[in-house]
């Protein structure tokens, strides 16, 4: 996909050395195409122009209009020093991985940490919805039950997301100068944030056509009680979570960490949390004022959708934010009417009495299989994006897809997998011990409740990991960027997958008379 067109101008006292043939593989001027030409990599200071084109201070040699598409560098390569891949051999030249090397013990400790805390962010965040389900706005508008998957799912869509796409940056050494990070991260931001007030006005009308459906009417002020706690939600909760999100990366890339292990679940760790308690608190604020002060719903709908154009202005200052502005909509959009279908299940399934215990395993099961399959999503598009050309793939992944090659074999990417569905037998086994203290400890999970919910995640998890491996490398085949595309649609799919699977559970437990406690 065409995006961009960028005037390319070298000074003309620069001396240019082009590198020996073959001497740099995928991760530099070949990594996001050949698009670049090897002229543009002499390192002379440049700068943005208010169009977005990037120029150099003096002007000298201009060469023609340059394409660019959404799988090219987040930066344009001359606007960095050279990359600390950069006169290294690739894997595809020497046998490596095309990134830092990775022992078995240093990925299980960097997966571990993280995804034990977003595991605790998860738990506390099914603890308080089943705090939250009884109060009265809870009651008396129920489809605030479908908002709570897909404003959740958002996490996904955006945060994993851009968590994504600045590990990438990070391993491909695209973030070492100040001017050109912040300026990744600030554009990144404005998009994120619009994208957010975009997302969360979809959400509530798709959850007011679902609830409709599903009840045969929807009063006027109740669409605007969603409205407007999806809207004010979606973009508090997003501009929070992009905050941690871009120190955690930050911090990650201080510490020596790969962020592809750390960042997503890091992110993510207390995103549910957070972002629950604001809906809560946005429902019940203005489910207060809706009888006597129903214009202020209008008001702040108003002020949040007005803010949509600085958003677009700031964006679109940035080469990688201008691109996702008209070119990442598909992915989230299509991911949040997903996740708001796993949210009328969710619905559905707790308006039942006997299956209402469901609600504090929903958010477990969602976000830990999130968590779990956006870090390998990461981890293979990084491996893509320093390794191959946009279309190109590995020789084992150009036949036919076998799930068995997610999990055999010798690669990085094979033992992450691996441990990643290691981690969730013990991981929801803690988290599962970790609800019911939480509730008081006075019971304990039965067996079969056990059994039930271990059996759901595992499958989810590793119906995740295979769906993950396929659609990365089919997304970078069509030259699309995973990082942008994988991990919305790999998040709302485990968000529906989990949510069936566990609301399954749930009925079998309830057909066999089983209480969930002992």
């Amino acid at each position: 996909i065409t995006s961009a067109l960028y005037t390319m101008v070298v000074p003309e006292s620069q001396d240019v050395q082009l590198p020996p043939s073959g001497s740099v593989g995928r991760g530099t001027s070949q990594q996001y195409g050949s698009n670049l030409s090897s002229s543009q990599h002499s390192g002379s200071p440049q700068h943005f122009s208010s169009n977005g084109n990037i120029s150099p201070v003096n002007t000298g040699l201009h060469y023609e209009p340059q394409d660019y598409t959404e799988t090219d560098y987040l930066l344009p390569t001359q606007l960095y020093g050279s990359s600390r891949f950069s006169g290294s051999v690739r894997a595809k030249d020497a046998g490596g991985s095309g990134a830092p090397a990775e022992s078995v013990c240093s990925m299980v400790l960097q997966i571990l940490v993280p995804f034990l805390l977003a595991g605790l962010g998860t738990v506390s965040a099914g603890v308080l919805l089943e705090v939250v389900q009884n109060w009265d706005v809870f009651q008396e508008v129920p489809e605030i039950f479908i908002l709570v998957t897909a404003i959740l799912g958002m996490k996904g869509n955006l945060e994993m997301t851009l968590a994504s796409r600045l590990s990438t940056a990070v391993n491909a050494g695209k973030m070492e100068h100040a001017r050109e990070k912040w300026m990744l991260i600030v554009g990144n931001l404005a998009l994120k944030q619009l994208q957010a007030t975009v997302l969360g006005l979809l959400a509530s009308l798709m959850a007011t056509v679902l609830g409709w459906m599903a009840e045969g009417k929807m009063p006027l002020h109740h669409v605007m009680l969603l409205v407007s706690t999806s809207v004010s939600t979606a973009f508090v909760a997003s501009l929070l979570q992009g905050i941690i999100m871009v120190g955690v990366i930050i911090g990650a890339k201080r510490m020596g960490f790969n962020p592809d292990n750390v960042a997503t679940p890091m992110a993510a760790s207390f995103g549910d949390l957070i972002t629950l308690a604001l809906l809560a608190c946005f429902s019940r604020w203005f489910y207060s004022l809706i009888d006597l002060y129903p214009h202020v719903l209008y008001l702040v709908v108003l002020l949040l959708l007005c803010l949509i154009p600085l958003w677009v202005v700031i964006s679109s200052k940035h080469p990688a934010s201008c691109i996702l502005l008209r070119t990442g909509w598909e992915p989230i959009i299509t991911a949040m009417f997903i996740s708001s279908i796993g949210g009328l299940i969710l619905d559905k399934t707790v308006s039942d009495p006997n299956l209402a215990g469901i609600i504090v395993y929903a958010p477990v099961i969602n976000g830990i299989g999130g968590n779990l399959v956006s870090i390998q999503s990461s981890r293979v598009s990084t491996e893509l994006h320093l390794n191959y050309s946009p279309g190109e793939v590995p020789e084992d992944r150009k036949g036919c897809f076998s799930p068995c090659r997610t999990f055999f074999g010798s690669g990085a990417n094979h033992r992450s997998a691996q441990i990643l569905l290691l981690l969730v037998i013990p991981g929801q086994l803690v988290f599962l011990l970790t609800i019911h203290l939480m509730k008081g400890g006075n019971t304990l999970p039965s067996p079969l409740l056990t059994v039930a919910f271990l059996s759901a995640s595992l499958i989810q998890v590793l119906s995740l990991l295979c769906l993950a491996d396929c659609m990365v490398h089919c997304l970078w085949r069509r030259g699309k960027d995973p990082d942008s595309y994988s991990i919305p649609y790999l998040t709302a799919l485990g968000d529906l997958l989990g949510t069936a699977l566990l609301s399954l559970a749930f009925v079998m437990l309830w057909y066999i008379g089983d209480s969930g406690g002992v």
